[in-house]
């Protein structure tokens, strides 16, 4: 579909009404519509603030000015605090405004409306609480691919009353065209997001957001509490960096930096999130949460070996590459202006008296490295799948990790950012995604344990699952057995994590969902993990 700069006034659109599952596909719907086409939505809560969101095209496709209103009760007797916005084509008609003046760890109702009257639907948030909090709880999200299934977990979680805050650490969409991830026969009948091709343009992601952001479970969690979101690599390209990605090419998709920089773009209009590109968060004097940019702003090109192993003497090669190239502290994730924000407000959280130190990745930090047994549970017809194990296999022979897009091919930025923990006396929680599978790490540095890390599995991305025909407990256990760090995985199931923090401890809960195949809000904990104040290591 061709997009053009007419038909952006209402590009992108989905309203709640136009949706029907499972009816992803509607162009004529997604051009047409008007009113608030997409709910409302909450983020970046404060103890004092929040930033909310919604979308309102009129029926003139003209410009539009919103009040957003906040009460504390549904009917809106008594407004506590307001604010107006006015938003148009140059933003995709997408709001958000920030409103102070509020009460700490309260919940509220907010709703927008229009300048004739028209009002949004209403919305559930809740600031952060302030002083000596006995107790927060964190829904966790990561990779979320429509194609694949039904957004289940988020159904779930938006079915609790016991959540203050909804988390997602990255791949909230997925930027492919159709056929290429799912493939064909993956493909969950009517999942198929617009536009139908690869995004690249402004246009693309704006209308990505749209499709992605008409799914009801997704628009009930968004009006039920509020998120703190970070992206990761599949909100531009997928394996992105800060000078390109694996899945863009110049001479077909044009220039890295235009694609980026409208990928931030349409980012910043659709989801709940300040400009900012990390913050910190304090929730009372329980802990302080920490989201990072870890992908387009300083990241450096990750490491590749596929022509090390095809040298005649791979592994002395491997080697020389583990020592040189890999070891570089050079290489960076975050950056040193990120790096040194983040270890400074690290060590200024400890002081204060924050008892937990809490910070989101968008991928793994624990070392994880390919086990020699895993040969032979690949199908020898799926070759893609035996090339990159027989490559894992061969890199841990020469201790370098299975994934060099992870924080494994950043070995100097990590062990930076693990001696700022430790010499901050931080207690450390690191939260991530990426992986589509369920883990739980124990970080350690120079020897000494120097926090846990609770790494989410997918909202439906598949994970090992889709190349191994194994027992998943089995696979478990030759990972476990194979990596010092790691405590506990699962490979095979979908979901989102529910991490509780209270003063003496954090728990998180792996929650499995019962089935992406249908539309069906049921899941129960597979797995609990907690970790003791000042301890450092699960248990």
């Amino acid at each position: 579909m061709i997009v053009t700069r007419r038909s952006l006034l209402a590009t992108a659109t989905l309203g709640v009404g136009a949706f029907a599952l499972p009816g992803l596909g509607v162009a004529q719907t997604v051009m047409t519509a008007r009113g608030f086409t997409h709910s409302v939505a909450s983020g970046e809560p404060g103890q004092d603030t929040m930033l909310l969101w919604t979308r309102y095209v009129p029926a003139d496709g003209d410009t539009a000015r919103l009040v957003a209103e906040i009460s504390e009760t549904p009917d809106f007797a008594r407004i506590v605090a307001s604010g107006a916005i006015i938003t148009g084509a140059w933003r995709d008609w997408t709001a958000k405004v920030t409103l102070d003046g509020l009460r700490a760890g309260t919940r509220y109702h907010y709703r927008f409306v229009a300048a004739d009257g028209t009002r949004s639907p209403v919305g559930v948030t809740k600031t952060l609480p302030a002083g000596d909090a006995r107790g927060f709880r964190a829904a966790v999200f990561s990779c979320s691919n429509i194609g694949f299934g039904f957004f289940t977990a988020y159904g779930h979680a938006a079915a609790r009353d016991d959540i203050d805050l909804a988390i997602h650490l990255g791949d909230y969409f997925y930027e492919y065209g159709p056929g290429t991830y799912p493939a064909a026969a993956q493909q969950v009948a009517g999942r198929l997001p617009l536009p139908n091709g690869e995004t690249i343009h402004l246009a693309d992601y704006r209308l990505r957001f749209a499709s992605y952001r008409a799914d009801p479970d997704l628009q009930a969690l968004h009006a039920r509490v509020p998120w703190i979101v970070q992206w990761d690599d599949h909100e531009s390209a997928n394996d992105s960096w800060e000078g390109g990605a694996e899945n863009h090419d110049p001479a077909t998709e044009g220039d890295w930096n235009a694609r980026r920089a409208a990928s931030v773009q349409a980012y910043r209009e659709w989801m709940p999130v300040s400009d900012e590109p990390w913050k910190a968060y304090e929730i009372g004097t329980l802990a302080t949460l920490w989201r990072t940019e870890t992908r387009l702003f300083a990241r450096s090109h990750q490491n590749e070996i596929d022509a090390i192993l095809k040298q005649p003497d791979r592994d002395a090669a491997l080697r020389r590459f583990r020592d040189t190239v890999w070891a570089d502290p050079a290489v960076t994730m975050m950056g040193s202006q990120q790096e040194s924000w983040l270890a400074h407000d690290m060590a200024r959280s400890v002081r204060q008296g924050q008892k937990w130190q809490v910070v989101g990745f968008g991928t793994i930090m624990g070392n994880l490295s390919t086990p020699p047994q895993t040969a032979g549970w690949i199908d020898p017809a799926n070759t893609r799948a035996v090339a990159y194990v027989q490559a894992g296999i061969a890199a841990a022979r020469a201790g370098l990790p299975s994934n060099f897009d992870s924080w494994g091919g950043y070995p100097a930025a990590r062990a930076r950012f693990l001696k700022s923990a430790q010499g901050a006396d931080a207690n450390l929680i690191v939260i991530c995604g990426d992986s589509h599978n369920a883990w739980a790490f124990d970080l350690a540095h120079d020897g000494r344990a120097a926090g846990v890390e609770f790494a989410g599995h997918a909202v439906t991305s598949p994970g090992y699952e889709s190349a191994i025909r194994r027992d998943p407990a089995e696979v478990a256990r030759a990972l476990v057995a194979a990596n010092p760090e790691l405590k506990w995985c699962d490979t095979s199931r979908r979901g989102y994590m529910a991490m509780t923090i209270t003063p003496e401890a954090v728990r998180n809960d792996w929650l499995f969902v019962d089935t992406i195949a249908q539309r069906r809000a049921t899941a129960s904990v597979g797995h609990s993990a907690e970790v003791k104040r000042g301890r450092r290591v699960m248990g």
